[in-house]
């Protein structure tokens, strides 16, 4: 008989998780119906607003509309490559990815901006436009779910120089890069999310995890305090109606569009706020003109739509095998419904502004397009995960080297066969 140390060494080793294969099967369509249902009411709500917009932009009234529907057209695209192209493959390109985001932050840096959005966070050739965050969302989330994934197979999770410290490297890139550099506090504040849900899904020491909030918390406080307008939004979050002719002119208007669609909505060609009176009313403030024709029940529709979606996605990263792709579906997982919480806290001012669309809703191709391609990428993961959840004890999870120090809840185990025999 051998020793019982051997014997956990051995059932625990990371070579061994790594040689179950993972059984193709039937994928999880309700991602597909989900998705193709947020994105017809998004379609639905820019039609409906298309003549406003439109005129306020001296555009004809189906501008938008043919700009959204393009967008979607294309992420249909995105979607199917991504749903289609191997994880392993999706893994190799992690640092082509990040290089392009790079170029193309870089581009949105040096090329003239736009008069009436000043901030450097398009690249504008032409008639087209390109939102260089939203690539580097996408990129971000590959190359850490790789980082993290051989990191946990490796049994170096905890080491600083292999783990801790490309991570608070990439931290301060992106906020110096996006929160100051592009005045874009808001999708900083949503990567820094998905990066901190990874890294504690993949298990990085909790007293890491702290003290890397606790500095990223600090940082953003001296942001708010030092920059002008930033302040000024704070102030407005807590008290918009003394600001609602000034600084808190959007917060209000927005409370004012939730407040008028009641219970029911003021039906879907009724929209008031939209001819001019709310900002944005496509793309940050599409939640309250959403709420305004659709009233509360339409808005808790939505809602359950988004957490249905959500619960799904939650169920496949608690059922995934393989580590990449379990932290693939979290950061997705944290990076799509960060943003939600934000756009519709804001709108009902339970959360400052912070100019963050809503997914699947907000119009935007940039958006839309990285959005699905992240889709596709659980729409194929789900055909790999286990039909059934194994729960996992602390005691395996805290031995547990393999790939999964932290586990979502239920997580399958990557070592079903390796139970301790004398």
């Amino acid at each position: 008989m051998r020793p019982q140390s051997a014997v956990r060494r051995q059932a625990y080793a990371p070579s061994q998780a790594t040689t179950v294969p993972a059984r193709r099967h039937k994928p999880d369509y309700w991602i597909i119906a989900l998705c193709t249902l947020l994105l017809s009411i998004g379609l639905i709500v820019v039609y409906s607003i298309g003549p406003a917009i439109g005129r306020a932009a001296n555009v004809s009234e189906n501008y938008f509309f043919g700009r959204q529907m393009l967008a979607v057209a294309l992420s249909a695209v995105a979607f199917i490559v991504m749903a289609t192209l191997p994880i392993e493959r999706l893994k190799n390109l992690r640092m082509p990815l990040l290089i392009a985001a790079g170029i193309a932050t870089a581009l949105a840096l040096i090329l003239p901006v736009n008069p009436n959005y000043p901030a450097h966070r398009w690249v504008r050739l032409g008639g087209f436009s390109f939102q260089s965050v939203e690539l580097l969302k996408f990129a971000v989330l590959i190359w850490l779910a790789g980082l993290l994934s051989a990191r946990m197979k490796s049994g170096l999770m905890s080491d600083f120089h292999a783990t801790f410290k490309p991570l608070i490297a990439a931290i301060a890139a992106i906020f110096f890069i996006v929160a100051i550099v592009q005045s874009d506090l808001g999708s900083a504040g949503v990567m820094l999310v998905m990066m901190g849900v990874m890294a504690m899904t993949a298990g990085l020491p909790m007293k890491k995890i702290l003290l890397i909030g606790g500095g990223v918390s600090l940082v953003v406080l001296l942001a708010i305090v030092s920059t002008p307008y930033r302040r000024d939004r704070f102030e407005t979050f807590l008290n918009p109606t003394a600001h609602c002719q000034t600084t808190g002119y959007q917060a209000c208007q927005a409370l004012v569009a939730v407040g008028s669609g009641g219970v029911a909505g003021l039906g879907l060609g009724s929209s008031v706020q939209a001819y001019g009176y709310l900002p944005e009313a496509a793309n940050d403030s599409v939640f309250a003109v959403y709420a305004e024709k659709f009233g509360f029940i339409g808005s808790v529709i939505l809602l359950a739509i988004f957490g249905a979606l959500f619960a799904r996605m939650s169920s496949i990263a608690e059922r995934v095998r393989e580590p990449f792709s379990q932290l693939l579906v979290v950061g997705i997982l944290a990076w799509l419904s960060t943003q939600a919480l934000i756009n519709v806290g804001a709108m009902i001012g339970l959360l400052p502004l912070k100019g963050i669309t809503l997914p699947f809703i907000s119009y935007g191709g940039t958006s839309v397009v990285f959005i699905a391609a992240a889709m596709g990428i659980v729409f194929q993961v789900s055909r790999f995960a286990s039909p059934s959840r194994v729960r996992v004890t602390n005691e395996r999870a805290s031995h547990d080297h393999s790939g999964y120090g932290r586990r979502v809840r239920g997580a399958y185990h990557p070592n079903p066969g390796g139970r301790a025999r004398a």
